[in-house]
C-alpha cells in the first residue's frame, strides 16, 4: 500500500458511512458514502482525485497550483499529487465528502 493510500485510508475510515470499494477492478481504491464517490486512487497514475462544489473552486485550485484537472472525472475534480501536505489532504478530503453528503438524499444522510 502506497504512502498516499494509507493517509487517505487513515482519513477516511473514520467518516461516517464511509465505505472503500474497487468498482472497475485492478487496484483502485473509491472511498463512497451513500453509494457516491467523494475520492479515488487509481490503480497506476500516482495521486487522489477529490470533488470539489463546482467547476469554479476546481479550477480555483487547479490555477492556485493546489492540483490538477483530475483524469477520466467531471471538471468539478481535481487531482492532489501523492506528495501533497496531510494538512491540505485531510482538508481535501472532508470538503469531498462534505459536499457529496450535502447532496445525498436527507433519508440517506439522516441513516448515516
Amino acid at each position: 500500500m502506497s504512502d498516499l493510500r494509507t493517509r487517505l485510508s487513515a482519513i477516511c475510515t473514520p467518516l461516517k458511512g464511509a465505505e472503500k470499494s474497487d468498482p472497475w477492478g485492478g487496484g483502485h481504491d473509491a472511498w463512497k458514502v451513500g453509494g457516491k464517490m467523494f475520492a479515488c486512487i487509481g490503480s497506476v497514475n500516482p495521486g487522489v482525485s477529490l470533488k470539489t462544489p463546482d467547476v469554479e473552486t476546481a479550477q480555483m485550485l487547479i490555477d492556485t497550483g493546489v492540483g490538477t484537472k483530475a483524469p477520466y472525472f467531471h471538471r468539478s475534480w481535481i487531482h492532489l499529487p501523492d506528495d501533497v501536505a496531510q494538512d491540505e489532504l485531510e482538508h481535501r478530503v472532508r470538503a469531498s465528502y462534505d459536499c457529496i453528503c450535502a447532496k445525498l438524499p436527507k433519508k440517506t444522510r439522516e441513516a448515516l
